[in-house]
């Protein structure tokens, strides 16, 4: 794509935005919060919520400097940087969604405290020791190099950083309900088992802090944040389509036992 395909597409990306905030009764021209768009950008199993949980069992300090990994739209970048005021980089594949994150940075008045890179987490375009935390949520189910993203996520962290994650992993049974929130065909998902994520990681180096199974917890609360949003009312569907059916596919493997929903913090030795 060249640099003015780029620009236009940016620009597509952005009024695409603005039209779901202000049909949603909020005005762009105006700062907006980072909790006022947890319904757009935070897409992962959980939410804001889940998010939220995951920062308090990360013990994430200020003077931390922290990279998200697969960003999205930067929602949980924001709510690190308003709420605790550390700096983050986030590294986002998608260019419509670095355009997004961009514009959102710009509305909430943080741009001056996340920086987005496009790139991928088996290249991590950073020097080795440079962030005190890496953050990732819902996004190693589409990387198969499950021992390559482990290697760059430990080779960017300082002696004693952390990496606060949480992920889908594979259950007893075979993963079959198609489209999901993470892949639109089997060929796209990426899970492995939970003892097989955890063996990767210390093969690495990892010590584990916290290893968890809360799929029993979130089978009581909304799917990635993906129930479709009423008229007026802001939600994914500004990005992701046929949201109601993965969505529901989603939740069905999680009842079924065929995915598992697990987090943790584990600390570089």
């Amino acid at each position: 794509m060249s640099s003015l395909e780029k620009h236009y597409a940016a620009r597509e990306i952005e009024a695409r935005i603005l039209a779901g905030l202000r049909a949603a009764g909020l005005d762009p021209d105006q700062r907006l919060t980072p909790e006022a768009l947890a319904a757009l950008d935070h897409f992962h199993t959980g939410g804001l919520r889940a998010s939220r949980e995951l920062l308090e069992m990360a013990q994430i300090r200020p003077e931390d400097r922290v990279l998200d990994i697969g960003a999205g739209l930067a929602g949980s970048a924001r709510m690190l940087a308003a709420e605790l005021g550390c700096r983050v980089d986030c590294i986002e594949m998608s260019s419509d969604y670095c355009a997004g994150a961009v514009l959102l940075n710009r509305l909430t008045g943080l741009e001056d405290r996340i920086q987005v890179h496009q790139g991928s987490a088996l290249e991590l375009p950073f020097p080795d020791d440079a962030f005190d935390v890496v953050w990732m949520q819902n996004v190693g189910m589409n990387i198969a190099d499950k021992p390559g993203l482990y290697a760059e996520i430990y080779r960017v962290l300082k002696p004693g950083g952390r990496y606060a994650f949480q992920e889908m992993a594979a259950g007893e049974r075979t993963t079959s309900y198609f489209p999901l929130p993470w892949a639109t065909e089997p060929g796209d998902s990426f899970l492995v088992p939970l003892e097989e994520m955890g063996a990767a990681l210390g093969a690495c180096g990892f010590v584990a802090e916290l290893f968890e199974d809360t799929s029993d917890v979130h089978l009581s609360r909304t799917i990635a944040n993906a129930t479709p949003a009423a008229s007026g009312q802001l939600g994914l569907g500004v990005f992701v389509d046929d949201l109601s059916q993965k969505a529901g596919n989603a939740r069905r493997s999680l009842e079924e036992g065929q995915v598992r929903l697990v987090r943790g913090i584990f600390r570089v030795s």
